[in-house]
């Protein structure tokens, strides 16, 4: 009686209260091994039984039909219920939390980026426990450092759901001269954890618009009023880790390159698995760049906007 009580609490712990293995042996002086055992156990005498339920075929037309338009391999489309932009950040964030924790392995090298977008998926990704995992900063930080989309705080808060050590780049993203960029990429810290970051299995990007009143205009920490004109003479439409592309999704190589601390655009290219996550009525035409320029290899966005990028 002793033994099925302890693995109905271990039951409970893992399917319940969402606690890892790990936490679970921790919680109760087991091993993760014993705690492995104890619920394969519990699901062949059925004291756990799992039922599966077939996921909904609502927009599984329109995924096909994007993946086929644009070449893309996967796509995976959000029902928001709103077009209140703040709840379809948060719905596109928990979707994309949700496809990160099913579709990891536990070994991969994740990079991140910054945004509000990835922000919402890291607040709605559950807990679990990859020690082999390394989460990298892909690029210095932007904005206001204690803004809780900030790219350092956005990658040491998803190692913590991932119970694993994120590499920081302490420097800003962007920097007044050239020669003081390559000063700070020459550091050792930061060298190596750009190295590594050019390691990246994974790439978790958001897709920023250039316009007035987006996050890229509205920091002085990011882009002065010059860059700006700059970037408007050559018809720029958008930025994936500050790497600016016009309408078709060509990249857009300017002096402002020069003073990026982040990976570089031949670096970027080379990431096998892009994941965008952008949605919203404002974000169309960056996202329909990207997919145009094939710039990600993953997006997930909201109905609306995937019902317009199908048109």
């Amino acid at each position: 009686m002793a033994h099925d009580r302890i693995i109905y609490k271990v039951v409970r712990a893992y399917y319940e209260d969402g606690l890892t293995q790990q936490e679970i042996g921790n919680k109760y002086g087991l091993s993760r091994i014993k705690v492995s055992r104890m619920l394969s156990r519990a699901l062949e005498d059925k004291i756990v039984q799992i039922n599966i339920n077939a996921p909904t075929e609502k927009y599984h037309n329109l995924e096909h039909k994007l993946e086929t338009k644009y070449g893309i391999e996967e796509v995976v489309v959000v029902d928001t219920g709103t077009d209140e932009q703040d709840e379809v950040i948060a719905s596109i964030g928990r979707a994309a939390a949700g496809y990160l924790n099913a579709n990891l392995q536990g070994n991969e090298i994740i990079g991140l980026t910054w945004g509000r977008t990835l922000l919402n998926m890291v607040n709605a990704l559950n807990v679990d426990h990859f020690p082999e995992l390394q989460v990298v900063q892909m690029l210095g930080g932007l904005g206001e450092p204690e803004a809780g989309q900030h790219g350092a705080d956005l990658t040491r808060r998803l190692a913590e759901k991932l119970s694993t050590k994120p590499r920081l780049i302490h420097a800003p993203g962007i920097v007044r001269s050239r020669d003081f960029c390559q000063e700070l990429i020459d550091d050792l810290q930061v060298s190596k954890t750009l190295n590594l970051a050019a390691r990246a299995d994974i790439a978790l990007v958001g897709l920023g618009l250039f316009r007035p009143g987006s996050s890229t205009f509205l920091s002085d920490h990011i882009l002065s009023e010059k860059d700006q004109i700059l970037l408007e003479s050559w018809k720029v439409m958008g930025d994936i880790s500050l790497r600016f592309f016009d309408d078709q999704g060509r990249f857009v190589t300017t002096e402002i390159d020069d003073r990026i601390v982040g990976l570089n655009i031949d670096q970027l290219q080379k990431i096998p698995r892009i994941i965008g996550v952008a949605g919203g009525k404002d974000k169309y035409p960056v996202i329909r760049a990207a997919l145009k320029g094939k710039l990600i290899h993953v997006l997930i966005t909201d109905q609306n906007t995937a019902e317009k990028l199908a048109k």
